[in-house]
């Protein structure tokens, strides 16, 4: 999975570990994905950090190719690597923009065509691509952001319907406000401002996330496909 060092990310490596998957983790951060390797072996898990950066199809060859070279097959793809770079449009440079495209819905894409091959040729796999609760209701500062999260669902769609016939199923997950190192920091004033917009009037925990994503992982969820589960407490009922 990428982005599997911290936060929601670690916690999807957490849950998939404990129901026995062998995990592989890749982000930018290695003293993080190093911390979370030897926390899930700790454990009895099989996990094995390959540090990159998913906007470059070099390095998402190599996520693929060092994971069939430990553990023979490729059955799971959770796409959570991502970046923001806030600011209103009309002060969102260029650079912002394509920083955040390239991470959050290249990176994806790469990640997809890589581990698409081996998933077709065992006729078999789970790819679950982790977009947001902005990707479908939008937010102001958020332009760049908000548009690879879209997009990751328009794309989840498409290739849902293009790896069905293989028996390959692709789901989103879409957070909601979720307790992270982002969150932690807000003040209390933003937090209860947040917490209002949720029936269930609470922020998510990353492992809410992490169980969605081992769902839509699991045999139960094999007539699921093309869709976006919103783990959001209410938030877009």
């Amino acid at each position: 999975m990428t982005g599997g060092g911290k936060g929601i990310g670690r916690a999807i490596a957490s849950r998939l570990s404990g129901g026995g998957a062998k995990v592989v983790l890749s982000g930018r951060d290695q003293a993080a994905l190093d911390k979370a390797v030897d926390e899930l072996r700790s454990r009895g898990g099989e996990a094995l950090a390959v540090p990159g950066d998913v906007s470059k199809a070099e390095d998402a060859d190599r996520l693929c190719a060092k994971t069939l070279e430990a553990f023979g097959s490729a059955d799971i793809l959770v796409n959570n690597a991502g970046v923001t770079r806030d600011n209103l449009v009309m002060r969102l440079s260029e650079e912002d923009w394509d920083l955040v495209m390239d991470t959050n819905l290249k990176g994806s894409f790469l990640c997809i065509k890589a581990f698409t091959r081996p998933m077709m040729k065992q006729r078999w796999g789970r790819i679950v691509n982790v977009s947001s609760v902005v990707g479908l209701i939008g937010n102001p500062g958020q332009a760049n952001y908000v548009a690879s999260k879209a997009g990751l669902i328009g794309l989840t769609k498409a290739v849902a319907k293009e790896l069905a016939s293989r028996h390959i199923t692709v789901n989103a997950v879409a957070p909601g406000f979720i307790e992270t190192a982002m969150t932690s920091g807000l003040n209390e004033k933003v937090r209860d401002a947040l917490q209002a917009q949720i029936p269930l009037g609470r922020l998510g925990s990353p492992e809410d996330v992490a169980h969605a994503v081992a769902f839509l992982c699991s045999e139960e969820a094999g007539y699921v496909t093309g869709q976006v589960l919103s783990v959001d407490g209410g938030m877009r009922m």
